[in-house]
């Protein structure tokens, strides 16, 4: 038997390596993917945000200059804002904005997908009327928003018509009510999905527990659904707000090009080839991103959890 099995251990310990080396040919692809289109030019931008650049030309080099200039003034101007501090505090508000109202709307959803709908075709063709928004552009569901909330719109007149008001309201369009607008139609989705596939791995006899012992609706809301749906809260918040963060296209159009936001400032460096401006700019965006990432994955072990 000693000798049966002596011959079965050796190519099982040869078998192991062979597997281990599998499993990253099978990565291979998809690491050289990550490393092209993301390493990389990250890399070349913190290069870049190093360089010296004038009205001419870019010169290879390290300078903290560009740096220097994105921030130039701000401290002394405390406790006021100079325009970097207040780009960026602008920017995060709509953040936030944007955030608590797709964790709402997003929640919402996704619970009475989840909990009410009981049949998994209904579920899907829900879904499905959820993603229809998609098979557009983003530039057009945002251009379609114009003669809605515009001051001859059919919002306006149809308030006006009801006596609502006495005249065209002018906040509904190119404001900050319709940048946040367009973000919450544009990136709820983001938020409910992974909430939705968290409420879907929750145990039914847990909620059904909760009901026998005497909890209300809200109490088994509060104490067993949201504590189980952290991961997929924390998830779809990492996907709001670090789209949001960056997003100048939404802001530009919404806003008439009348409200700043730091993507919208890095766009304009770059469109006058300020680049090294513009990195510095995106390198500090990126921090701040990253900050607010590790933030949230403090609040639930997302490893763990998934």
């Amino acid at each position: 038997m000693d000798g049966g099995g002596a011959p079965v251990m050796v190519d099982a310990v040869r078998a192991a390596p062979r597997r281990s080396w599998g499993a990253y040919w099978q990565a291979a692809p998809f690491a050289i993917v990550f490393l092209l289109f993301f390493i990389v030019p990250l890399c070349l931008t913190v290069a870049v945000s190093f360089w010296h650049y004038d009205e001419y030309s870019l010169q290879p080099a390290f300078t903290l200059e560009n740096y220097e200039e994105v921030f130039d003034g701000c401290i002394a101007k405390l406790p006021s804002l100079c325009v970097t501090f207040a780009t960026y505090l602008s920017t995060l508000r709509f953040a936030l904005m944007a955030w608590v109202c797709t964790l709402v709307l997003g929640f919402g959803i996704a619970y009475f997908l989840a909990f009410h709908v009981r049949t998994v075709p209904m579920q899907m063709a829900l879904f499905l009327i959820c993603t229809v928004p998609f098979w557009t552009s983003n530039i057009i569901r945002m251009v379609a928003w114009v003669p809605l909330l515009g001051r001859n719109g059919l919002v306006n007149q149809g308030l006006q018509a009801v006596g609502a008001t006495s005249a065209p309201l002018d906040w509904l369009l190119y404001s900050e009510f319709s940048v946040v607008l367009a973000f919450v139609h544009l990136y709820t989705l983001f938020m409910m999905v992974p909430i939705f596939n968290s409420m879907a791995r929750i145990d039914r006899s847990l909620i059904e527990a909760a009901r026998d012992a005497g909890a209300s609706g809200w109490q088994t809301l509060w104490s067993v659904v949201i504590p189980l749906c952290k991961p997929g809260i924390v998830i779809g918040s990492i996907f709001v707000l670090t789209i949001v963060m960056g997003d100048f296209v939404t802001v530009g159009i919404m806003g008439g090009q009348q409200i700043a936001s730091i993507g919208k400032v890095i766009q304009v460096q770059m469109s006058y080839l300020q680049f090294p401006i513009a990195a510095a700019n995106a390198v500090v965006l990126l921090g701040i991103v990253l900050l607010m990432i590790w933030a949230l994955t403090r609040l639930v072990d997302i490893r763990r959890e998934l």
